[in-house]
């Protein structure tokens, strides 16, 4: 089969400090096709992943270059910022297979506050949305449509905006669980995550904060994270991709405390499979196949551990 894998950092180079990740997850995507006998084609604004074939493409045109080069392939794969997953997703559904989260789902998973009130109607643990702040109280603000932990902060106080979240903060462990969902979901790994928090005093850009901040940020991640707790992990992952109606690899974030509480859905690719890869003996590019043209496995052979960080994908693939 010929495949087309797009990827928003390689295929436009806007954000450079995204493209270790971004050309981290390509890449082991791309080789992953390619060691089970298919092709592999991506757009790229000029990082070579050496792994299939690039297409020529720029921040300007690389919709367009979406749209016109997926008629030519049996199937396709995006992953790009969630605000822009729904758009993306539907220009390759109309144009080829999408192994992927439909339009709809993305747009879901995309929204928080529209993913917050969905996960909790359907009675899954997730932290309470502050219309403002308590005394002593600990909150999270993030974009309402985020990606990961971009331009998150942990603040005491802050002002309601529409561009902005918040959050009740929840103590516990940072985890992720990666699964493959569809009509029968596939577990990966429980991942953990190393989350940092950055003291920071000023307030720079679209910080809604009243006080000084602390800058979330995400710096690598631990595979598979050994855990007594497995089962409810997974089972709150399960649910959760199945009331969002989620489809291919997504990543659920989770902070283990009292409760499993989600505090993030990600309908994509996400850079704990870097990790993945490098245990499971299965490969990722036939499970997704398998996943939309066949019947996937009961389960996936785990062995060893990987621990990287975002310094280390750095150094691999180009900084900026």
């Amino acid at each position: 089969m010929k495949i087309l894998i797009a990827e928003f950092a390689v295929g436009t180079d806007i954000e450079k400090s995204l493209i270790p990740e971004g050309a981290a997850m390509l890449k082991t995507l791309a080789e992953s096709f390619v060691r089970v006998g298919h092709e592999v084609y991506y757009p790229s604004a000029g990082t070579d992943i050496c792994a299939g074939t690039p297409l020529k493409s720029t921040a300007e045109n690389f919709r367009h270059v979406i749209e016109r080069e997926a008629k030519k392939y049996d199937a396709g794969l995006l992953i790009a910022p969630d605000g822009m997953l729904s758009e993306l997703n539907r220009i390759l559904e109309e144009n080829t297979v999408n192994l992927g989260c439909s339009p709809s789902s993305a747009a879901c998973c995309a929204d928080k506050l529209m993913c917050t009130n969905i996960l909790k109607k359907a009675g899954i643990n997730a932290p309470e949305i502050a219309e403002k702040a308590r005394e002593g109280g600990k909150y999270v603000i993030k974009p309402r449509f985020g990606c990961g932990a971009e331009a998150t902060y942990l603040v005491a106080e802050f002002e309601k905006t529409e561009e902005f979240i918040a959050s009740e903060y929840i103590e516990g462990k940072h985890l992720s669980v990666s699964l493959i969902a569809g009509k029968k979901p596939l577990l990966l790994t429980v991942n953990r995550q190393f989350i940092e928090f950055e003291e920071k005093k000023d307030r720079e850009g679209e910080n809604p904060a009243k006080t000084e901040v602390s800058v979330i940020k995400y710096n690598g991640s631990l595979t598979p994270y050994q855990t007594s707790r497995v089962n409810e992990l997974y089972e709150t992952a399960i649910s959760t991709v199945k009331c969002l109606d989620c489809f291919g690899y997504v990543g659920v974030d989770i902070v283990l405390s009292d409760l499993p509480y989600v505090v993030d859905v990600n309908p994509r690719p996400t850079a704990s499979l870097f990790g993945i890869n490098r245990v499971m003996k299965e490969e990722i590019g036939e499970l997704l196949l398998m996943n939309r043209f066949g019947e996937l496995p009961d389960s996936v052979r785990i062995e060893g551990e990987y621990h990287f960080s975002k310094d280390m994908l750095g150094e691999l693939f180009g900084k900026s």
